[in-house]
């Protein structure tokens, strides 16, 4: 964890958390994505509050699981795509900005605690980087998964790096060119989603799963999850997949996808 230091998270409830909330509760630790009204799209500043909140976790040795939540209809729309523009939509929050910028993957890789995504409502693009950053997802059997990058001009760069640490990568690679959408059972056997739930028993789900892994040695699951990162994380591989995603977003095409979308058109590629 390099964005935040120990010091800086140690008082996290004298901040102000404008797109999250957070609930620390029996060493469990839950981030919940709070911007509903723009289907938790991943603000620039939002990405701030995730990678303080979870440094906060991995410095502290009384968490021994953090769980990912979200309120409204989406669990998470992927990249602020007006942000992506520079087009930064102003917050209260007062988390401070890390010196660098932020790489969810680089968090997953490196918070050494299980995580644990709680998915009620469907996910799309950049949301993936929560989902297939967590050791565990739980999902509703009723949901759809998207990956619709490249009918905007785009690539889901950091995506495809993370989705390939879980899945097959002829298959991620498919996804990532062809931009459909699979269901949850598909998710399921291509080994982004651990757990099928329902609305109901969802909750209970998740109960039964931190039962089962507070009945081992929180320490021993951490040097071990540690260990893991050490012996399979490439280094600067995410800063470099972010130049490649912001090389694109500079090209014509993804200029004329941004648009076709915002016009509700299909786009009209020039190769450029």
């Amino acid at each position: 964890m390099n964005f935040y230091n120990k010091e800086d998270v140690e008082n996290i409830e004298s901040y102000k958390f404008d797109f999250i909330e957070l609930d620390e509760n029996d060493h469990v630790f839950t981030i919940t994505l709070n911007r509903p009204d723009k289907k938790n799209a991943l603000h620039p500043q939002m990405m701030n509050e995730i990678a303080f909140a979870m440094h906060y976790a991995h410095f502290n040795n009384s968490i021994w699981a953090v769980v990912f939540k979200a309120n409204g209809d989406v669990f998470c729309a992927g990249g602020d795509l007006k942000a992506m523009m520079g087009d930064i939509a102003p917050h209260q929050s007062t988390v401070p900005i890390p010196e660098k910028e932020v790489l969810m993957g680089d968090l997953f890789n490196s918070i050494n605690k299980p995580t644990i995504s709680v998915v009620e409502k469907n996910v799309y693009a950049g949301g993936f980087l929560i989902l297939a950053g967590c050791l565990y997802v739980i999902a509703d059997e009723n949901l759809r998964f998207s990956l619709p990058e490249v009918k905007r001009g785009l690539f889901p760069m950091q995506v495809m790096a993370s989705l390939i640490q879980v899945m097959p990568p002829r298959q991620v690679l498919d996804w990532c060119v062809r931009g459909y959408s699979i269901s949850a059972m598909q998710a399921r056997e291509r080994g982004l989603v651990t757990h099928l739930s329902n609305q109901e028993d969802i909750e209970n789900d998740l109960s039964n799963l931190i039962r089962e892994i507070f009945e081992n040695s929180p320490t021993a699951i951490r040097l071990g999850l540690e260990a893991y990162s050490h012996i399979t994380v490439k280094p600067n591989q995410h800063q470099y997949l972010l130049d490649m995603l912001n090389e694109t977003i500079k090209s014509n095409d993804a200029k004329e996808g941004f648009k076709a979308f915002k016009e509700k058109r299909k786009p009209n590629w020039t190769g450029d």
